[in-house]
Protein backbone atom coordinates (compact mmCIF):
# COMPACT_ATOMS: atom_id res chain seq x y z
CA UNK A 1 0.00 0.00 0.00
CA UNK A 2 1.22 3.30 -0.98
CA UNK A 3 1.47 6.52 0.88
CA UNK A 4 -1.64 8.15 -1.33
CA UNK A 5 -3.24 4.71 -1.23
CA UNK A 6 -3.19 4.80 3.17
CA UNK A 7 -4.36 8.38 2.95
CA UNK A 8 -7.23 7.59 0.49
CA UNK A 9 -7.92 4.29 2.57
CA UNK A 10 -8.26 6.36 5.56
CA UNK A 11 -11.06 8.53 4.09
CA UNK A 12 -12.97 5.61 3.22
CA UNK A 13 -12.54 3.78 6.87
CA UNK A 14 -13.60 7.03 8.23
CA UNK A 15 -16.71 7.31 5.57
CA UNK A 16 -17.72 3.72 6.08
CA UNK A 17 -17.27 3.49 9.55
CA UNK A 18 -19.51 6.55 9.98
CA UNK A 19 -22.32 4.89 7.67
CA UNK A 20 -22.42 2.18 10.07
CA UNK A 21 -22.53 4.25 13.29
CA UNK A 22 -25.28 6.34 11.57
CA UNK A 23 -27.26 3.68 11.21
CA UNK A 24 -26.67 1.78 14.52
CA UNK A 25 -27.67 5.19 16.06
CA UNK A 26 -30.56 5.52 14.37
CA UNK A 27 -31.98 2.27 15.33
CA UNK A 28 -30.64 2.80 18.72
CA UNK A 29 -32.94 6.50 19.02
CA UNK A 30 -35.82 4.42 17.71
CA UNK A 31 -36.18 2.06 20.69
CA UNK A 32 -35.72 4.67 23.05
CA UNK A 33 -38.51 6.79 21.79
CA UNK A 34 -41.22 5.53 19.96
CA UNK A 35 -40.64 1.76 19.63
CA UNK A 36 -42.37 -0.52 21.42
CA UNK A 37 -40.86 -2.44 23.79
CA UNK A 38 -40.87 -5.89 22.25
CA UNK A 39 -38.88 -4.73 18.82
CA UNK A 40 -35.49 -5.20 21.53
CA UNK A 41 -35.49 -8.74 19.79
CA UNK A 42 -35.12 -7.87 16.11
CA UNK A 43 -33.53 -4.70 16.64
CA UNK A 44 -30.62 -6.36 18.82
CA UNK A 45 -29.93 -8.88 15.70
CA UNK A 46 -29.56 -6.10 13.21
CA UNK A 47 -27.58 -4.40 15.70
CA UNK A 48 -24.92 -7.61 16.37
CA UNK A 49 -24.31 -7.71 12.33
CA UNK A 50 -23.84 -3.99 11.81
CA UNK A 51 -21.21 -4.17 15.11
CA UNK A 52 -19.72 -7.11 13.80
CA UNK A 53 -19.24 -5.53 10.15
CA UNK A 54 -17.89 -2.41 11.82
CA UNK A 55 -15.66 -4.44 14.11
CA UNK A 56 -14.29 -5.96 11.06
CA UNK A 57 -13.91 -2.98 9.20
CA UNK A 58 -11.61 -0.84 12.28
CA UNK A 59 -9.32 -4.29 13.19
CA UNK A 60 -9.08 -5.91 9.56
CA UNK A 61 -5.75 -6.15 7.88
CA UNK A 62 -6.71 -2.90 5.14
CA UNK A 63 -6.99 -0.83 8.92
CA UNK A 64 -3.62 -2.14 10.27
CA UNK A 65 -2.08 -1.87 7.11
CA UNK A 66 -3.32 2.01 6.68
CA UNK A 67 -1.94 2.81 9.48
CA UNK A 68 1.03 0.90 9.73
CA UNK A 69 2.31 3.29 6.18
CA UNK A 70 0.68 6.38 7.25
CA UNK A 71 2.59 5.93 11.21
CA UNK A 72 5.90 5.97 9.64
CA UNK A 73 5.43 9.16 8.17
CA UNK A 74 2.95 11.10 10.13
CA UNK A 75 5.18 14.62 10.07
CA UNK A 76 3.47 14.49 5.92
CA UNK A 77 -0.41 14.21 7.40
CA UNK A 78 -2.39 17.35 7.54
CA UNK A 79 -3.05 17.84 11.79
CA UNK A 80 -6.88 16.00 10.95
CA UNK A 81 -5.08 13.16 9.76
CA UNK A 82 -2.38 12.59 12.32
CA UNK A 83 -4.97 13.13 14.79
CA UNK A 84 -7.28 10.10 12.92
CA UNK A 85 -4.60 7.99 12.78
CA UNK A 86 -3.97 8.70 17.03
CA UNK A 87 -7.66 7.79 17.57
CA UNK A 88 -8.05 4.75 14.98
CA UNK A 89 -4.40 3.50 16.71
CA UNK A 90 -6.75 3.70 20.20
CA UNK A 91 -9.76 2.17 18.65
CA UNK A 92 -7.79 -0.66 17.48
CA UNK A 93 -5.93 -1.21 20.67
CA UNK A 94 -9.04 -2.13 21.66
CA UNK A 95 -10.74 -4.10 19.34
CA UNK A 96 -7.77 -5.81 18.56
CA UNK A 97 -7.75 -7.42 21.83
CA UNK A 98 -11.40 -7.93 22.58
CA UNK A 99 -12.46 -11.19 20.35
CA UNK A 100 -15.17 -9.95 18.53
CA UNK A 101 -17.93 -12.50 19.63
CA UNK A 102 -17.51 -10.57 22.89
CA UNK A 103 -17.76 -7.53 21.54
CA UNK A 104 -20.90 -8.33 19.43
CA UNK A 105 -22.52 -10.09 22.34
CA UNK A 106 -21.98 -7.16 24.60
CA UNK A 107 -23.90 -4.73 22.06
CA UNK A 108 -26.49 -6.91 22.04
CA UNK A 109 -26.62 -7.00 25.87
CA UNK A 110 -26.78 -3.17 25.87
CA UNK A 111 -29.82 -3.11 23.56
CA UNK A 112 -31.39 -5.15 25.83
CA UNK A 113 -30.53 -3.51 28.74
CA UNK A 114 -31.98 -0.52 27.52
CA UNK A 115 -35.40 -2.09 27.34
CA UNK A 116 -34.99 -3.78 30.71
CA UNK A 117 -33.72 -0.65 32.70
CA UNK A 118 -37.15 1.21 31.33
CA UNK A 119 -39.09 -1.77 32.85
CA UNK A 120 -37.62 -1.49 35.96
CA UNK A 121 -37.91 1.76 36.43
CA UNK A 122 -40.96 1.85 35.55
CA UNK A 123 -41.86 -0.74 38.43
CA UNK A 124 -39.30 0.62 40.70
CA UNK A 125 -37.55 -2.71 40.82
CA UNK A 126 -34.08 -3.45 40.80
CA UNK A 127 -33.76 -7.07 40.61
CA UNK A 128 -35.17 -6.66 37.11
CA UNK A 129 -31.96 -4.92 35.96
CA UNK A 130 -29.37 -6.56 38.05
CA UNK A 131 -29.13 -9.25 36.00
CA UNK A 132 -27.44 -7.43 33.27
CA UNK A 133 -25.87 -5.10 34.99
CA UNK A 134 -23.89 -7.79 36.53
CA UNK A 135 -22.88 -8.70 32.85
CA UNK A 136 -22.39 -5.26 32.10
CA UNK A 137 -19.92 -4.33 35.05
CA UNK A 138 -18.27 -7.73 33.87
CA UNK A 139 -17.52 -6.56 30.90
CA UNK A 140 -16.50 -3.55 31.80
CA UNK A 141 -13.30 -4.83 33.85
CA UNK A 142 -12.99 -8.02 31.37
CA UNK A 143 -12.50 -5.46 28.41
CA UNK A 144 -9.97 -2.85 30.59
CA UNK A 145 -8.16 -5.67 31.60
CA UNK A 146 -7.41 -7.20 27.93
CA UNK A 147 -6.91 -4.01 26.58
CA UNK A 148 -4.45 -2.24 29.54
CA UNK A 149 -4.10 -5.30 32.01
CA UNK A 150 -1.32 -2.98 33.50
CA UNK A 151 -4.12 0.03 34.34
CA UNK A 152 -6.62 0.51 36.46
CA UNK A 153 -9.84 -0.49 35.01
CA UNK A 154 -11.61 2.78 36.48
CA UNK A 155 -8.68 4.64 35.21
CA UNK A 156 -9.05 3.24 32.07
CA UNK A 157 -12.92 4.02 31.58
CA UNK A 158 -12.64 7.58 32.50
CA UNK A 159 -9.53 7.90 29.64
CA UNK A 160 -12.28 6.75 27.49
CA UNK A 161 -14.85 8.83 28.03
CA UNK A 162 -12.33 12.29 29.01
CA UNK A 163 -9.23 11.86 27.43
CA UNK A 164 -6.73 11.97 30.16
CA UNK A 165 -8.61 11.83 33.37
CA UNK A 166 -7.47 9.77 35.84
CA UNK A 167 -9.18 9.13 39.65
CA UNK A 168 -6.20 11.14 40.93
CA UNK A 169 -7.64 14.14 39.06
CA UNK A 170 -11.18 13.48 40.42
CA UNK A 171 -10.03 12.69 43.97
CA UNK A 172 -8.42 16.13 43.68
CA UNK A 173 -11.42 17.77 42.17
CA UNK A 174 -13.76 16.89 44.11
CA UNK A 175 -12.04 17.15 47.40
CA UNK A 176 -12.01 20.77 46.30
CA UNK A 177 -15.52 21.29 45.49
CA UNK A 178 -16.48 19.47 49.02
CA UNK A 179 -14.09 21.83 50.70
CA UNK A 180 -15.76 25.27 49.30
CA UNK A 181 -19.13 23.90 48.58
CA UNK A 182 -20.22 22.21 51.52
CA UNK A 183 -20.00 24.95 54.43
CA UNK A 184 -21.71 27.00 51.42
CA UNK A 185 -24.59 23.92 51.49
CA UNK A 186 -24.49 24.65 55.03
CA UNK A 187 -24.93 28.28 55.20
CA UNK A 188 -27.73 28.19 52.63
CA UNK A 189 -29.51 25.68 54.71
CA UNK A 190 -29.45 27.91 57.51
CA UNK A 191 -31.23 31.32 55.82
CA UNK A 192 -34.37 31.71 54.86
CA UNK A 193 -35.43 29.59 51.96
CA UNK A 194 -36.99 31.57 48.50
CA UNK A 195 -41.04 30.39 47.65
CA UNK A 196 -41.07 27.99 45.22
CA UNK A 197 -44.34 27.22 45.19
CA UNK A 198 -44.54 28.39 41.07
CA UNK A 199 -42.69 25.72 40.36
CA UNK A 200 -45.09 23.31 41.07
CA UNK A 201 -47.87 25.18 39.13
CA UNK A 202 -49.88 22.85 36.51
CA UNK A 203 -48.55 23.85 33.07
CA UNK A 204 -50.65 21.82 30.83
CA UNK A 205 -48.19 19.34 28.29
CA UNK A 206 -49.16 20.80 24.75
CA UNK A 207 -48.15 24.32 26.41
CA UNK A 208 -44.48 22.85 27.54
CA UNK A 209 -44.08 21.55 23.87
CA UNK A 210 -44.44 25.42 22.65
CA UNK A 211 -42.04 26.21 25.34
CA UNK A 212 -39.70 24.09 24.45
CA UNK A 213 -40.19 25.49 20.46
CA UNK A 214 -39.63 28.71 21.87
CA UNK A 215 -36.62 27.53 23.86
CA UNK A 216 -35.14 25.70 20.45
CA UNK A 217 -35.70 29.54 18.68
CA UNK A 218 -33.78 31.30 21.70
CA UNK A 219 -30.74 29.06 21.30
CA UNK A 220 -30.84 29.50 17.49
CA UNK A 221 -31.14 25.82 16.88
CA UNK A 222 -31.44 25.46 13.01
CA UNK A 223 -34.88 23.12 12.83
CA UNK A 224 -34.13 21.41 9.77
CA UNK A 225 -30.65 19.79 11.56
CA UNK A 226 -32.14 19.79 15.05
CA UNK A 227 -35.24 17.70 16.02
CA UNK A 228 -37.07 17.37 19.99
CA UNK A 229 -39.04 14.48 20.65
CA UNK A 230 -39.65 12.77 24.23
CA UNK A 231 -38.46 9.89 26.20
CA UNK A 232 -38.05 8.38 29.40
CA UNK A 233 -34.69 9.80 29.79
CA UNK A 234 -33.47 13.08 27.95
CA UNK A 235 -30.45 12.85 26.05
CA UNK A 236 -28.98 14.02 22.72
CA UNK A 237 -27.65 11.62 20.17
CA UNK A 238 -25.57 13.19 17.46
CA UNK A 239 -25.42 11.37 13.82
CA UNK A 240 -23.52 14.18 12.13
CA UNK A 241 -23.51 17.86 12.25
CA UNK A 242 -25.99 17.67 9.92
CA UNK A 243 -28.17 15.81 11.91
CA UNK A 244 -28.98 15.92 15.87
CA UNK A 245 -31.93 14.60 17.69
CA UNK A 246 -32.36 16.08 21.39
CA UNK A 247 -35.38 14.94 23.84
CA UNK A 248 -37.56 15.60 27.16
CA UNK A 249 -40.01 13.81 29.16
CA UNK A 250 -43.08 16.41 30.47
CA UNK A 251 -44.87 16.45 33.88
CA UNK A 252 -47.55 18.82 33.75
CA UNK A 253 -47.26 19.68 37.78
CA UNK A 254 -42.55 20.32 37.38
CA UNK A 255 -42.74 22.44 34.22
CA UNK A 256 -39.06 23.59 34.75
CA UNK A 257 -38.29 20.10 34.82
CA UNK A 258 -38.33 19.70 30.96
CA UNK A 259 -37.76 23.13 30.21
CA UNK A 260 -34.35 23.07 31.51
CA UNK A 261 -33.62 19.36 30.14
CA UNK A 262 -34.44 21.07 26.72
CA UNK A 263 -32.10 23.76 27.36
CA UNK A 264 -29.17 21.32 28.43
CA UNK A 265 -29.58 19.02 25.34
CA UNK A 266 -29.52 22.19 22.96
CA UNK A 267 -26.33 22.74 24.54
CA UNK A 268 -25.09 19.77 23.55
CA UNK A 269 -26.75 20.06 19.76
CA UNK A 270 -25.39 23.46 19.21
CA UNK A 271 -21.72 21.71 19.69
CA UNK A 272 -22.46 19.00 17.32
CA UNK A 273 -23.94 21.36 14.93
CA UNK A 274 -21.22 23.80 15.51
CA UNK A 275 -18.34 21.30 13.99
CA UNK A 276 -16.25 22.06 11.28
CA UNK A 277 -17.88 20.82 7.78
CA UNK A 278 -13.94 19.89 7.01
CA UNK A 279 -15.01 17.48 9.83
CA UNK A 280 -17.89 16.12 9.04
CA UNK A 281 -18.50 12.24 8.31
CA UNK A 282 -15.10 11.41 10.77
CA UNK A 283 -14.42 10.80 14.29
CA UNK A 284 -13.40 14.29 14.06
CA UNK A 285 -16.67 15.72 13.20
CA UNK A 286 -18.33 15.36 16.85
CA UNK A 287 -17.38 16.85 20.18
CA UNK A 288 -14.04 15.93 21.56
CA UNK A 289 -15.12 14.49 25.06
CA UNK A 290 -17.95 14.26 27.46
CA UNK A 291 -16.42 17.04 29.66
CA UNK A 292 -16.26 19.41 27.09
CA UNK A 293 -19.66 18.37 25.93
CA UNK A 294 -20.86 18.80 29.46
CA UNK A 295 -19.61 22.15 29.84
CA UNK A 296 -21.77 23.35 27.08
CA UNK A 297 -25.23 21.70 27.79
CA UNK A 298 -24.42 22.84 31.39
CA UNK A 299 -23.31 26.54 31.04
CA UNK A 300 -26.40 26.90 28.52
CA UNK A 301 -28.91 25.11 31.35
CA UNK A 302 -27.18 26.79 34.45
CA UNK A 303 -24.98 29.89 33.48
CA UNK A 304 -27.28 30.99 31.07
CA UNK A 305 -30.77 28.93 31.69
CA UNK A 306 -30.99 30.26 35.25
CA UNK A 307 -29.34 33.59 34.59
CA UNK A 308 -31.40 36.75 36.23
CA UNK A 309 -31.49 38.08 32.13
CA UNK A 310 -33.12 34.74 30.74
CA UNK A 311 -35.54 34.32 33.68
CA UNK A 312 -36.77 38.18 32.69
CA UNK A 313 -37.00 37.57 29.20
CA UNK A 314 -38.30 33.90 29.51
CA UNK A 315 -41.10 35.34 31.91
CA UNK A 316 -43.72 36.94 29.78
CA UNK A 317 -43.66 33.68 27.79
CA UNK A 318 -44.28 31.14 30.73
CA UNK A 319 -46.84 33.77 31.92
CA UNK A 320 -48.66 33.43 28.32
CA UNK A 321 -48.40 30.12 28.18
CA UNK A 322 -49.34 29.37 31.88
CA UNK A 323 -51.37 32.40 32.82
CA UNK A 324 -51.79 30.94 36.59
CA UNK A 325 -47.81 31.69 36.91
CA UNK A 326 -49.20 35.37 36.75
CA UNK A 327 -49.61 35.80 40.54
CA UNK A 328 -45.74 35.54 40.49
CA UNK A 329 -42.81 37.92 38.87
CA UNK A 330 -39.88 37.46 37.08
CA UNK A 331 -37.74 38.07 40.48
CA UNK A 332 -39.60 35.53 42.04
CA UNK A 333 -39.19 32.63 39.20
CA UNK A 334 -35.22 33.57 38.98
CA UNK A 335 -34.75 32.73 43.03
CA UNK A 336 -37.03 29.69 42.87
CA UNK A 337 -35.16 27.89 40.17
CA UNK A 338 -31.99 28.78 41.99
CA UNK A 339 -33.11 27.91 45.30
CA UNK A 340 -30.73 24.88 47.18
CA UNK A 341 -32.72 22.00 48.36
CA UNK A 342 -30.86 18.71 48.40
CA UNK A 343 -33.16 16.41 46.55
CA UNK A 344 -33.12 12.83 45.32
CA UNK A 345 -32.82 13.43 41.50
CA UNK A 346 -29.48 14.22 39.70
CA UNK A 347 -31.18 15.77 36.66
CA UNK A 348 -33.52 18.27 38.89
CA UNK A 349 -30.98 19.17 40.85
CA UNK A 350 -29.80 22.41 42.12
CA UNK A 351 -25.80 23.86 41.28
CA UNK A 352 -25.15 24.00 44.70
CA UNK A 353 -25.79 20.30 45.50
CA UNK A 354 -25.06 18.38 41.81
CA UNK A 355 -21.84 17.41 42.31
CA UNK A 356 -22.61 15.39 45.61
CA UNK A 357 -24.74 13.68 43.14
CA UNK A 358 -22.00 13.28 40.83
CA UNK A 359 -19.61 11.85 43.75
CA UNK A 360 -22.42 9.27 44.68
CA UNK A 361 -22.24 8.00 41.26
CA UNK A 362 -18.17 8.24 41.16
CA UNK A 363 -18.17 6.09 44.22
CA UNK A 364 -20.07 3.79 43.33
CA UNK A 365 -18.69 2.88 40.01
CA UNK A 366 -15.19 3.15 41.39
CA UNK A 367 -16.34 0.31 44.15
CA UNK A 368 -17.50 -1.65 40.91
CA UNK A 369 -14.68 -1.52 38.65
CA UNK A 370 -12.71 -2.35 41.64
CA UNK A 371 -14.46 -5.75 42.76
CA UNK A 372 -15.43 -3.94 46.20
CA UNK A 373 -18.66 -4.34 45.56
CA UNK A 374 -21.64 -6.11 44.40
CA UNK A 375 -24.14 -4.98 41.74
CA UNK A 376 -26.90 -6.65 44.19
CA UNK A 377 -25.58 -3.60 47.15
CA UNK A 378 -26.27 -0.71 45.13
CA UNK A 379 -29.42 0.33 46.25
CA UNK A 380 -28.08 -0.02 49.70
CA UNK A 381 -24.98 1.72 49.11
CA UNK A 382 -26.33 4.02 46.33
CA UNK A 383 -29.28 4.90 49.55
CA UNK A 384 -26.67 5.49 52.16
CA UNK A 385 -24.34 7.97 50.04
CA UNK A 386 -27.62 9.85 49.55
CA UNK A 387 -28.28 9.75 53.14
CA UNK A 388 -24.39 10.72 54.10
CA UNK A 389 -23.77 13.24 51.29
CA UNK A 390 -27.23 14.88 50.74
CA UNK A 391 -29.56 14.27 54.18
CA UNK A 392 -31.98 12.89 52.22
CA UNK A 393 -34.25 9.61 52.39
CA UNK A 394 -34.47 7.35 48.88
CA UNK A 395 -37.87 5.90 49.08
CA UNK A 396 -37.85 3.51 46.09
CA UNK A 397 -35.34 2.17 43.54
CA UNK A 398 -36.88 4.57 40.75
CA UNK A 399 -36.72 8.05 42.43
CA UNK A 400 -32.82 6.23 43.73
CA UNK A 401 -30.48 3.87 41.94
CA UNK A 402 -32.73 3.24 38.50
CA UNK A 403 -32.83 7.36 37.77
CA UNK A 404 -30.28 7.36 35.20
CA UNK A 405 -29.82 5.45 32.48
CA UNK A 406 -26.24 5.42 31.47
CA UNK A 407 -25.52 1.93 33.13
CA UNK A 408 -27.82 0.46 31.06
CA UNK A 409 -26.00 2.25 28.16
CA UNK A 410 -22.56 0.68 29.71
CA UNK A 411 -21.36 4.05 30.44
CA UNK A 412 -19.64 3.56 33.79
CA UNK A 413 -16.66 6.34 33.87
CA UNK A 414 -19.37 9.04 32.43
CA UNK A 415 -20.55 10.35 34.80
CA UNK A 416 -17.38 13.14 36.39
CA UNK A 417 -18.02 14.68 33.03
CA UNK A 418 -20.93 16.64 34.07
CA UNK A 419 -19.00 18.06 37.24
CA UNK A 420 -16.00 18.78 35.23
CA UNK A 421 -18.11 20.16 32.15
CA UNK A 422 -20.21 22.52 34.98
CA UNK A 423 -16.64 23.91 36.31
CA UNK A 424 -15.42 24.70 32.76
CA UNK A 425 -18.60 26.15 31.98
CA UNK A 426 -17.48 28.67 35.21
CA UNK A 427 -14.33 29.28 33.50
CA UNK A 428 -15.66 29.99 30.23
CA UNK A 429 -18.04 32.13 31.27
CA UNK A 430 -15.52 34.28 33.31
CA UNK A 431 -13.31 34.45 29.93
CA UNK A 432 -15.95 35.11 27.90
CA UNK A 433 -16.73 38.48 29.62
CA UNK A 434 -13.51 40.03 28.63
CA UNK A 435 -14.75 40.43 25.37
CA UNK A 436 -18.40 41.27 25.31
CA UNK A 437 -21.37 41.58 27.62
CA UNK A 438 -22.79 37.89 27.26
CA UNK A 439 -25.77 38.91 30.06
CA UNK A 440 -27.01 41.84 27.41
CA UNK A 441 -26.90 39.47 24.60
CA UNK A 442 -29.29 37.14 26.31
CA UNK A 443 -31.70 39.86 28.27
CA UNK A 444 -31.92 40.86 24.19
CA UNK A 445 -33.19 37.58 23.35
CA UNK A 446 -30.19 37.36 20.93
CA UNK A 447 -27.70 35.03 21.87
CA UNK A 448 -26.02 35.44 18.67
CA UNK A 449 -22.62 36.90 20.11
CA UNK A 450 -22.63 34.08 22.80
CA UNK A 451 -22.96 31.20 20.40
CA UNK A 452 -20.05 32.91 17.53
CA UNK A 453 -17.60 33.01 21.10
CA UNK A 454 -18.30 29.34 21.99
CA UNK A 455 -18.33 28.19 18.10
CA UNK A 456 -15.02 30.06 17.41
CA UNK A 457 -13.38 28.91 20.56
CA UNK A 458 -14.43 25.23 20.95
CA UNK A 459 -17.23 24.03 18.65
CA UNK A 460 -15.26 23.87 15.22
CA UNK A 461 -12.46 22.26 16.19
CA UNK A 462 -14.84 19.07 16.73
CA UNK A 463 -12.06 16.24 17.72
CA UNK A 464 -9.23 17.50 16.13
CA UNK A 465 -7.46 18.66 19.21
CA UNK A 466 -7.72 16.90 22.87
CA UNK A 467 -10.02 17.81 25.42
CA UNK A 468 -6.75 19.88 27.90
CA UNK A 469 -5.78 21.32 24.83
CA UNK A 470 -8.90 22.69 23.13
CA UNK A 471 -10.02 23.83 26.90
CA UNK A 472 -6.48 25.54 28.06
CA UNK A 473 -7.10 27.60 24.60
CA UNK A 474 -10.53 28.27 25.16
CA UNK A 475 -9.83 29.64 28.71
CA UNK A 476 -6.53 31.37 27.98
CA UNK A 477 -4.55 29.01 31.19
CA UNK A 478 -5.35 26.46 33.20
CA UNK A 479 -8.43 24.97 34.77
CA UNK A 480 -8.98 26.72 37.81
CA UNK A 481 -12.38 24.71 39.75
CA UNK A 482 -12.15 27.64 41.68
CA UNK A 483 -13.80 29.48 39.36
CA UNK A 484 -16.62 27.42 39.52
CA UNK A 485 -16.73 27.74 43.47
CA UNK A 486 -16.49 31.15 43.01
CA UNK A 487 -19.25 31.41 40.82
CA UNK A 488 -21.96 29.35 43.45
CA UNK A 489 -21.08 31.42 46.21
CA UNK A 490 -21.88 34.51 44.48
CA UNK A 491 -25.32 33.22 42.89
CA UNK A 492 -26.03 31.97 46.40
CA UNK A 493 -25.28 35.50 47.85
CA UNK A 494 -27.75 36.91 45.48
CA UNK A 495 -30.52 34.57 45.69
CA UNK A 496 -30.41 34.27 49.50
CA UNK A 497 -29.37 37.31 50.52
CA UNK A 498 -26.98 37.02 52.80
Amino acid sequence: MTFEEARKNLRDLELREFAFNHAAGMLYFDGVTAAPKGTYVSRGKTLSVLNEEMYKLSSGEAAQETLRVLGERLDELTPAERRLVQLREKALRFRSRVPMDEYVAYQELLNESATVWREAKEKSDFTLFQPLLEKIVAANRRFAGLVEPDKDPYDFWLDNYEEGMTQAFCDSFFAKLREKLVPLMAKVAASEQPDTSLLGVRFPLDKQAELSAWLMRFLRLDPERCALTTTEHPFTIDFSRHDVRITTKYHENAFTSSMFSVIHEGGHALYELGTGEDYAFTQLGRGVSMGVHESQSRFYENIIGRSRAFCELAWPELVRLCPELGRYDAEAFYRAVNASKPGLIRIEADELSYSLHIMVRYELERALLHGEAKVSELPERWNALYKQYLGVDVPDDAHGVLQDSHWSGGDLGYFPSYALGSAYGAQLMARMREGFDPDAAVASGDITPVNAWLGECIWQYGGLKTPSELMREALGGDFDPGYYTDYLEAKMREVYRF
